[in-house]
C-alpha cells in the first residue's frame, strides 16, 4: 500500500516548521542578547563578558545573598531603565514564559522578604544568630567569606549584612555572559542572585538549563490580594506522585532518613550519587505521566523549543528514573510539603528541599535541578 503524498508532505512540513522554531529560539535569544549588550557602556559591557572556559565565573552562583557570595556581572541596581527593559527582554527570549514568570516570583519573594526584615518580621527564615545555610547542614554549608560567628541572615537589620550591604530585594540580581552571544559557537547566559541561579547555554539550536537552582523565602506569599507559590507546583506535583503510589510503592518511595539539604547543591558540580527509593519502572503508566509532570517544573523554565528537547530525554529515560521521599508525606491544601524529594535518572538530578531551620520549613525552599552528564553543556553537539 501506498503512502499517500499528504502524508510526506505534511510530514517535510512539520520537520520544516520544527528546524525553523528551533532557529528562530536561537536566532531571538542572541538578538535580545546583544540588544541588551548595545545599551551598555565600555565599563558595563567589560563587567558582563567573560570567557567561555572561565571556570571560577562559571561557579559563582549560589543559594546565599551576594553579600555572602558575591557575585559578577550587571546587577539591576546599576542599570538604566532602558537596560533594565532589554535585560528582561533577554530572559523572556531565553526562557519560557511559565519560566520568566517563575523567576520574577522568586524575585518578588525575595523583595517581601527585604520589607520583612526591615520592619522585623523575618520572611520564614531563620532565627536570630542562625544562617541561611550553615549550622552544620550538608549539600550547602558556608563558604569562604561568610558571615561572622554568630551573625545570621535574620533579625531586624533592615534585610542588611554584617557590613550594611543590602542582603535581600529584586534589585540584587546579576547578569553575565560566558562566551559572545552567538548563533554558531556555544555561550551561556547566567543570571541569578539569592534564590536563584539560572545557566542557559545555548549551542547553536540547543539550549541546556542545567545546573539550574531555584528556590524562595518566602515560599508563600500575597501580591495585590492573590496566594503565590513560586515553586507550588514543584510541591503539588510531587505530593500527588506520592498519593497515587499503593502502599509497596510508599515503602519502597520513603527513605528511612531525614535528608537536611541539597545533596548537590552549589559547589557540588561533578559529584554523584546512588539513586534511592522507588524505581519508574516499578510505577503505571499514569503514575510515570504524574512524575514527568514534576519534572517539565524544572525542564519547562527554558525556552520552549529546548524544553521540549529536554522533556523528550528525560521521556525517554523515565523507567530508569527514581523517586524518593524524606519527610512528612502530607501537606495542608494550598501549603507547600515540609518534605525533601529527589528526582534521579540517567540525565538528571532533581532535589527539592525545605530548610528546617525554625518556623515553617514550607515557606524557605531550595531546589537543584541538573544533568550529571551535560551541565553547563559540555557534552558537544553532535555534528
Amino acid at each position: 500500500m501506498n503512502t499517500p503524498l499528504c502524508f510526506w508532505a505534511s510530514t517535510l512540513m512539520l520537520f520544516l516548521l520544527s528546524s525553523a522554531n528551533a532557529q528562530t529560539a536561537t536566532s531571538r535569544i542572541v538578538s535580545a542578547a546583544n540588544a541588551f549588550l548595545s545599551t551598555l557602556d565600555e565599563k558595563q559591557r567589560l563587567s558582563v563578558l567573560f570567557a567561555f572556559d572561565d571556570e571560577e565565573q562559571r561557579v559563582r552562583w549560589s543559594n546565599f545573598p551576594i553579600s555572602i557570595v558575591p557575585r559578577a556581572g550587571l546587577p539591576f541596581k546599576d542599570m538604566t531603565p532602558a537596560q533594565h527593559s532589554a535585560a528582561m527582554n533577554l530572559l523572556a527570549a531565553a526562557l519560557s514564559k511559565r519560566g520568566l514568570d517563575k523567576v520574577q516570583q522568586i524575585m518578588e519573594a525575595d523583595e517581601v522578604l527585604k520589607t520583612n526584615e526591615a520592619n522585623g518580621r523575618g520572611g520564614g527564615g531563620p532565627p536570630p544568630g542562625r544562617g541561611d545555610g550553615f549550622a552544620g547542614r550538608k549539600g550547602d554549608g558556608p563558604p569562604e567569606g561568610g558571615p561572622p560567628p554568630g551573625r545570621g541572615l535574620g533579625g531586624n537589620r533592615g534585610g542588611r549584612g554584617p557590613g550594611g550591604g543590602l542582603l535581600f530585594g529584586k534589585d540584587l540580581y546579576y547578569f553575565s555572559f560566558l562566551g559572545k552571544p552567538s548563533e554558531k559557537t556555544i555561550w551561556t547566559l547566567q543570571f541569578g542572585g539569592h534564590h536563584l541561579a539560572v545557566n542557559v547555554t545555548i549551542d547553536g539550536d540547543r539550549g541546556i538549563l542545567t545546573p539550574t537552582l531555584t528556590g524562595a523565602q518566602p515560599a508563600l506569599y500575597t501580591s495585590n490580594g492573590k496566594t503565590v507559590r513560586p515553586l507550588g507546583g514543584e510541591s503539588d506535583k510531587a505530593l500527588a506522585v506520592l498519593n497515587a503510589l499503593d502502599e509497596g510503592q510508599r515503602k519502597q518511595a520513603i527513605l528511612n532518613y531525614r535528608v537536611p539539604d541539597l545533596v548537590l547543591g552549589p559547589g557540588k558540580d561533578g559529584k554523584t550519587i546512588q539513586p534511592e527509593g522507588l524505581r519508574a519502572s516499578n510505577m503505571t503508566g499514569k503514575q510515570r505521566d504524574m512524575l514527568l509532570e514534576v519534572i517539565s517544573e524544572w525542564a519547562g523554565i527554558v525556552h520552549e523549543s529546548a524544553a521540549a528537547a529536554r522533556m523528550t530525554q528525560l521521556r525517554a529515560d523515565i523507567s530508569d528514573t527514581w523517586f524518593a521521599w524524606s519527610g512528612a508525606a502530607t501537606a495542608e491544601p494550598g501549603r507547600n510539603i515540609t518534605a525533601y524529594y529527589r528526582i534521579q535518572g540517567p540525565h538528571l538530578v532533581i532535589e527539592y528541599s525545605p530548610q528546617q531551620m525554625g518556623g515553617d520549613p514550607g515557606l524557605h525552599v531550595h531546589t537543584m535541578y541538573r544533568d550529571p552528564t551535560n551541565d553547563y553543556g559540555r557534552k558537544p553537539a553532535a555534528k
